[in-house]
């Protein structure tokens, strides 16, 4: 049986690499997990006897878009964090964030741009559903580099016209994953405006928005709503997996311009699968709460200390902005991911294998990435192996 051709260069998924490296060597210590992001913080205890609750819920069809109520929660959720108004009908409930990403390109992404194919520009680094989502509509991936002399984000306004004329999507990650860069106002301002001027929309992956240092990092919709914007230029993803500790519950968002989310409504309609009824309740009431989300928050400023006094002398290391992954400089990520294992038992992701290469150069290459997910104690454990083993 063939395969899709344009499904031929695409890279192996990042876990199954790693397992074929570490996995056939024995681990040089009690193995300490710190490769993918999910978060081991409790989640709101509540959540449980809302979902005994509505088990009946079960025994119904969810509605696609999302039930009225947890639409309006959200509809308050955004009004509250970023200080603007939407209607229900701007909004469509996902089973997490990456449902979304990928079947936005689907939905929105058109045949062909200014005659020719059209491209999707993404990050390098960047999560791969935005590799997929291009190739899937047979779009032309695009992988700009977002390295220390970006400031860790795509330039995008330094490509060529030829370029940008014929893209039609423009993912962005802020808070980045993996690199923990923000977004300032400035930097959306730019993005919207080119966004504007080349006719393509710009997909906001924001997952990581509520775990920060200092100030709430801002949002594209927000600025787009403050410039005036057009309402489809943006479409932004939200998720309840890293903000509140529920990444088993599959709950997500995406918010946008009315016609926008009424294609992704449509795609949903045949080819996707909505979040059952008691979860949707269970997801209604945790995106009116912000005491746990302050709380889990509080959690991660105590992390983000602990690497700070451990890793502090590295040199390059950089404390991110945000979210809770460290990208750490060293000379090859996929030897120091190995070395790593083999002497301590420190599971930790090659940077490599989160990107893709580019005029000779894969700009991952010379990083490892740490998730700073488990328990503080142990956290601070792997991350005094890991400085041990590598750096000194």
């Amino acid at each position: 049986m063939e395969f899709p051709e344009r499904f031929s260069n695409l890279p192996e998924y990042a876990f199954p690499r790693l397992r074929k490296l570490l996995d056939v060597h024995e681990a040089g210590g009690d193995p300490i997990h710190m490769t993918i992001g999910e978060p081991q913080h409790a989640f709101p205890s509540w959540v449980g006897e809302v979902l005994a609750a509505n088990l009946s819920g079960f025994a119904k069809y969810p509605p696609n878009e999302g039930t009225p109520e947890l639409l309006a929660a959200i509809v308050g959720w955004i009004a509250t964090r970023y200080g603007v108004s939407v209607m229900p009908d701007q909004i469509m409930a996902l089973n997490g964030t990456r449902e979304g990403l990928y079947n936005a390109a689907m939905a929105l992404c058109p045949e062909t741009k200014n005659g020719k194919q059209p491209i999707v520009l993404m990050p390098n680094p960047f999560y791969q559903v935005y590799a997929v989502a291009a190739l899937s509509v047979s779009a032309e991936p695009v992988y700009v580099g977002a390295t220390e002399e970006t400031g860790h984000l795509p330039d995008y306004a330094a490509l060529p016209d030829e370029i940008l004329s014929r893209t039609a999507i423009a993912y962005i990650c802020s808070p980045a994953n993996p690199q923990g860069a923000v977004a300032t106002e400035d930097y959306w301002r730019s993005l919207i405006a080119l966004a504007e001027k080349h006719d393509f929309r710009i997909f906001a992956d924001e997952c990581y928005s509520e775990i920060y240092r200092d100030a709430p990092p801002v949002g594209a919709l927000e600025v787009a709503a403050r410039i005036g914007a057009d309402p489809e230029r943006v479409v932004i993803f939200h998720s309840l997996s890293k903000r509140s500790n529920l990444p088993g519950l599959r709950s997500g968002f995406c918010a946008g311009g009315k016609q926008s989310i009424a294609r992704i409504r449509q795609l949903r309609n045949y080819a996707g699968a909505p979040l059952p009824l008691p979860l949707q309740k269970v997801a209604e009431k945790v995106w009116a709460d912000e005491t746990h989300v302050t709380e889990n928050r509080a959690l991660y400023h105590q992390k983000y200390e602990v690497a700070d006094r451990i890793l502090g002398k590295v040199p390059g290391y950089t404390s991110p902005q945000a979210g809770f992954f460290l990208w750490l400089p060293v000379e090859d990520g996929e030897a120091s991911a190995l070395k790593l294992w083999r002497e301590t038992g420190v599971r930790v992701l090659p940077g490599a294998y989160l990107a893709r290469e580019v005029g000779g150069k894969n700009p991952g290459e010379g990083y490892i990435r740490v998730a700073m997910v488990a328990p503080t104690q142990e956290m601070q454990r792997g991350l005094t192996l890991l400085r041990d083993c590598l750096y000194e």
